[in-house]
């Protein structure tokens, strides 16, 4: 490591700390070292947990305007420094700028949106009275947090989805310890520095990069009964049997279908799918994979689709103009590499891309793919579609379906009532109609079904998920 390289410290219970090690946080696009992160001790990592558990009671008593201020001052920062903000994601992500900023402004909705939803948190009132044995009685339901959160975040959205975790916490008054993926840590810290400048208690937030291989202590202490995982599918089941006693929230992989009818305006589809097949250079959980297309008009799409993704601008991260990015590391675009090449030797058709430079792979299409090939089955991670003809709805819904993932899915037409039938049918959490499977909201409800995971997020849905319902009763009112 060079030695003028920053080192950004951790923030153990709202407050930097050093520890005895480094995390080197380099670029994907050009190696160079672009920070390093200080890790905690075990001493220090105990010392985060036992504050977080210690001001549970404060934290969920905090009044609500404590929290919806401390929310939307988040948001105001970022927005203060999205710009610095955007090039660290840039930096140690490797997304083009035009992402790393969206990202940013993502994230401010985000805390916004929890402000917002904070101020509206409240119970509900409920008569009893329904029957003559309850005769004066009324419930009062509130909702109350499970207790602090551990939150463990990936790296292809290192604000956005840190922020989607964090700030639902902090809305519930539940306590917040975040496990950072390693390979981008520096997004976490700085919204780490900007918590500390809030009025919330100390131990309300820790941000602690510790390596994978001790994520299993935080997984496992039970003072931390919420763990809410982002990442990969093994990972996060692995997660979930391993502590069947916590709630336990899971958003896994997917590999999104999207379906292209007749009706469907073949350029705007062709375009829209070119893109977010390949954005984050493929590295999202609800990028493009699979495409359906009516066989009516697949001849006249796939040419369409084939130019949308060769029109892209891919290369140099920092150049405004580049939509498309290298991934986070050479191994990844191997391993994208293999599966290209596994699906040609067994008969597919590249119909563009299929070269790799580094650590970035080029815009990929792929026709003919035999449906047991990975890049048909499992989750590519990776710029790389492919697209397939159907006859009907009926085989374009059970293409759809014959999955073991189930996240999101785009249904390109103009019929209602095809919306409505896949919405009945499609075995997902979110079906986007007009518009690709990548669509998300960042207050709606997000998350998936099957392998893709288990609760939700967005906001309220994730506030939901944090609490549980409490109960008072009282008697002998004359209601």
């Amino acid at each position: 490591m060079p030695d003028n390289t920053q080192v950004s410290p951790f923030w153990l219970a709202g407050r930097p700390a050093t520890g005895d090690g480094e995390i080197v946080v380099t670029h994907p696009y050009d190696g160079r070292v672009i920070g390093a992160a200080s890790v905690p001790t075990d001493a220090q990592v105990e010392e985060a947990v036992a504050a977080a558990h210690a001001v549970r009671a404060e934290a969920a008593a905090l009044p609500l305007h404590v929290r919806a201020e401390a929310l939307a001052h988040v948001a105001r920062r970022l927005a203060e420094r999205s710009e610095e903000i955007a090039r660290l994601i840039t930096g140690e992500n490797g997304k083009p700028l035009l992402w790393a900023r969206g990202e940013v402004g993502r994230a401010i909705s985000v805390f916004r949106f929890a402000a917002e939803e904070t101020r509206r948190w409240s119970g509900h009132a409920q008569r009893l009275d329904t029957d003559p044995a309850a005769a004066g009685r009324l419930a009062y339901v509130s909702r109350v947090p499970h207790g602090p959160v551990l939150a463990v975040t990936p790296f292809n959205f290192p604000l956005n989805l840190t922020a989607h975790k964090v700030a639902p916490a902090i809305a519930v008054g539940a306590p917040v310890v975040v496990k950072p993926a390693p390979a981008t840590p520096l997004s976490a810290l700085v919204l780490g520095e900007i918590l500390a400048e809030t009025e919330l208690p100390a131990g309300m937030v820790s941000v602690l990069p510790v390596p994978n291989d001790r994520a299993a202590g935080l997984v496992d202490d039970p003072r931390l009964p919420v763990v809410s995982f982002t990442g990969s599918g093994p990972v996060g089941w692995m997660i979930k049997e391993r502590v069947p006693r916590k709630h336990v929230t899971l958003e896994l992989g997917g590999n999104a279908a999207a379906v292209v009818c007749a009706d469907a305006d073949l350029d705007h589809a062709a375009a829209r799918i070119g893109l977010f097949s390949n954005y984050q250079a493929g590295q999202s959980c609800i990028a493009v994979q699979r495409v359906y297309v009516a066989r009516e008009v697949y001849d006249a799409f796939t040419p369409r689709l084939v130019a949308a993704v060769e029109g892209l601008v891919t290369g140099d991260p920092w150049d405004d103009a580049t939509q498309v990015g290298p991934l986070i590391s050479a191994e990844a675009a191997e391993r994208v590499q293999a599966w290209v090449d596994e699906a040609a030797a067994a008969g597919a058709e590249v119909l563009t891309g299929g070269t790799r430079d580094g650590a970035a792979y080029a815009p990929t299409v792929l026709a003919d793919v035999p449906a047991g090939a990975k890049v048909a089955c499992e989750e590519v991670f990776g710029p790389v579609l492919l697209v397939q003809p159907f006859d009907g709805l009926d085989e374009a819904f059970a293409l759809v379906n014959d999955s073991r993932y189930g996240l999101q899915a785009g249904v390109f037409t103009r019929s209602l009532d095809v919306a409505f039938r896949a919405h009945r049918e499609l075995e997902v959490g979110g079906v986007i109609i007009g518009d690709v499977p990548s669509y998300r909201a960042d207050q709606m409800p997000y998350g998936g079904v099957k392998e893709s995971g288990i609760g939700r997020e967005g906001l309220r849905s994730a506030m939901e998920d944090y609490t549980y319902e409490k109960v008072m009763v009282l008697t002998g009112l004359a209601l």
